[in-house]
C-alpha cells in the first residue's frame, strides 16, 4: 500500500531561453500530486552496514531519466508506475530505506520500509520541444527531482503531447548505476508481470576485508583519508561544472578506435580509445607546464565474480554471484600527464597511457587490496584522488564513467520502449564526469552526458565537434 499527500501547483507556461532556437522550450513543472510508495510485501526492520566500498563513496545523489514519446492512459500509466515499484521495493528493500549513523559515525542503511517519494507532475510541453542538449536548464530538478529523504525519489511527469518522463534521483553511497540498471530493468519487468530476471544480493560478507588487511601503500596514491587533505581544501567549485548532452556516431567511435591502436589485430577497446581522445582534447587548454588527470570507473564484479566465498556460512548448494550483488564496487584509478606532453602524443600512445593505468584495477586483488585498505583507514572518511584538488596549481581533472549497460531498451513499463534515456550527474565539485551510453537507436551510437568547466566545453564544441554531436530533437526522431 502506498499513502498519498496530494498538492496541487498552478502551471506556469513553458520558457523560452535566451540564446537557443525559438522553437525550443525549458519546462515548467507543476506538481500534481505526492505519494509515498512503501514495499508492498512486509519488510523486516534492520540496520544494514555499508560495504568498505560503500564508504569511499560521499553524500551525492544520482540521476536517471527516460523519456517516452506515448503513452497509455495516464490513470493507467501512474497505477501501473505505483503497483510495479511497490512490488520491485520487495526484493530492493534498502531502496524504500533511509540512511543513518552508526556508532563510529559511518554512514549505514536503516532498511525501515519508509518507502519511495513518488511525484506526478506535468509540464505544458511537447518533448519534440524540451532542450535535453541542456540538461541544467532543463532536467536538473524539473525532470529528475530533488530528493529530499530516503535513498530513492521517484517523479513521473506528463507532456502535453501525451507522453511521458520518468525521471529518478539515487543515493550514490547505497548503488552505483550497475545496480540501479538492475532494478530499474526488475521495476519494468514486474509492470509487464515478467519474472525479475536478476534478484540482487545484500551480503556484505562479499566484501569484508581479508584477516589481517594486507597493507599496500599504492592505494595511498588513489584515496586519500579526508584529514590529509589541506584546511582549504573544499568539494565547493570555484568556477561551476556545466552539463551537456552529446551524440557520438558509429562510425566515430570506430575510427577513434582504429586511430587509437597500433595495428588491427590488438585493438584498444573502444571506452580507452574514447578515454584517450578526450584526455587529448582537453590537454588543449591548458598551461604547458600545468598536468591533467584523467580518470576511469572501474566496475569490480567481473573481476572478483570467481572470489572464494569459502568464508562465508551459507547453505548446501547455494552460490555467489558478484553479478548479483547490489551496492558499489567500483575503483577510479587514474593517470596524470604533462598537458604540453599530451597535445604532441599521437592518440596511440596517449591510448597506450591509458591502457597501463587502468588496467592494474582489472583485477581481483586490486579490490581485495582496496577493501583491506579502507579497513585499515576506517572510520576516518576516505576520498578519492581525483576529486581532490591539493593545490590551486593542480591541473583540471576529468573521470569517465562507462554506462554501456545502461539497459535503456529494456525500461518498457507497457507502453514501449523510450524514445531517450540518459544519467544526469551534476555532481558539484570541481572534477569533470562523463558518460557514454548506448543510444535507443541500438545502431552503436553512443549518447553522452558530460559535467565539464565551460573552458572544456568549447574545446569538445571546436576541436571535437566532429566526434561530438549537440543531442537535437532530429535524432531522436521526435
Amino acid at each position: 500500500m502506498w499513502v498519498c499527500r496530494h498538492s496541487s501547483v498552478v502551471t506556469p507556461p513553458p520558457q523560452k531561453v535566451a540564446g537557443h532556437p525559438a522553437s525550443r522550450f525549458l519546462p515548467c513543472i507543476g506538481v500534481k500530486k505526492r505519494d509515498n510508495i512503501a514495499a508492498a510485501l512486509p519488510v523486516q526492520e534492520h540496520r544494514l552496514p555499508m560495504s568498505n566500498l560503500d564508504l569511499l563513496l560521499p553524500p551525492l545523489d544520482v540521476g536517471v531519466f527516460f523519456c517516452y514519446k506515448n503513452s497509455l492512459p495516464l490513470d493507467e500509466s501512474l497505477n501501473i508506475l505505483k503497483k510495479s515499484l511497490a512490488e520491485a521495493l520487495g526484493p530492493f528493500y534498502p531502496l524504500a530505506g533511509e540512511i543513518v549513523q552508526n556508532n563510529l559515525a559511518e554512514p549505514e542503511l536503516h532498511c525501515n520500509n519508509r518507502g519511495v517519494d513518488f511525484i506526478h507532475a506535468h509540464a505544458d510541453v511537447e518533448l519534440k520541444n524540451i532542450d535535453l542538449y541542456h540538461p541544467d536548464e532543463s532536467v536538473e530538478r524539473k525532470l529528475v527531482p530533488r530528493k529530499k529523504q530516503g535513498v530513492l525519489t521517484v517523479q513521473v511527469t506528463e507532456l502535453r503531447c501525451g507522453g511521458l518522463i520518468i525521471g529518478c534521483s539515487f543515493d550514490h553511497r547505497v548503488a552505483d548505476a550497475y545496480s540501479i540498471n538492475v532494478f530499474l530493468a526488475a521495476w519494468a519487468e514486474i509492470a509487464q508481470s515478467k519474472s525479475i530476471s536478476s534478484l540482487p544480493s545484500f551480503r556484505r560478507p562479499m566484501l569484508n576485508a581479508r584477516h589481517p588487511p594486507v597493507v599496500n601503500t599504492f592505494y595511498d596514491k588513489l584515496y586519500l583519508p579526508l584529514s590529509s587533505l589541506p584546511p582549504q581544501w573544499s568539494c565547493l567549485p570555484t568556477n561551476p561544472l556545466r552539463s551537456r548532452i552529446y551524440y557520438v556516431e558509429a562510425k566515430d567511435i570506430s575510427h577513434l578506435q582504429s586511430k587509437s591502436s597500433f595495428n588491427e589485430n590488438a585493438k584498444r577497446s573502444k571506452l580507452v580509445s574514447f578515454t584517450a581522445f578526450l584526455w587529448k582534447l582537453i590537454a588543449e587548454c591548458e598551461d604547458g607546464f600545468n598536468t591533467c588527470k584523467m580518470g576511469v570507473v572501474v566496475d569490480g564484479r567481473g573481476r572478483m565474480d570467481r572470489i572464494s566465498f569459502d568464508k562465508l556460512s551459507l547453505p548446501n548448494n547455494m552460490s555467489l554471484s558478484m553479478q548479483n550483488y547490489f551496492g558499489n564496487v567500483l575503483s577510479i584509478p587514474f593517470g596524470e600527464a604533462n598537458s604540453s606532453e599530451l597535445k604532441e602524443m599521437p592518440l596511440n600512445l596517449v591510448a597506450e597511457m591509458v591502457y597501463e593505468f587502468v588496467s592494474p584495477a582489472m583485477t581481483e586483488e586490486h579490490f581485495l587490496g582496496l577493501i583491506d585498505w579502507v579497513e585499515l583507514h576506517r572510520p576516518e572518511p576516505a576520498v578519492a584522488n581525483i576529486y581532490a584538488k591539493m593545490d590551486e596549481n593542480d591541473g583540471e581533472a576529468i573521470v569517465v564513467s562507462s554506462g554501456q549497460r545502461f539497459p535503456v531498451n529494456s525500461i518498457d513499463f507497457g507502453w514501449g520502449k523510450p524514445h531517450f534515456g540518459s544519467y544526469h550527474f551534476p555532481w558539484g565539485g570541481e572534477t569533470g564526469y562523463v558518460m557514454p551510453m548506448p543510444s535507443t537507436k541500438k545502431n552503436g551510437d553512443w549518447i553522452v552526458y558530460m559535467n565539464l568547466l565551460q573552458k572544456h566545453l568549447d574545446l569538445v564544441e571546436t576541436k571535437g565537434r566532429n566526434v561530438f554531436k549537440p543531442l537535437t530533437p532530429s535524432y531522436l526522431n521526435l
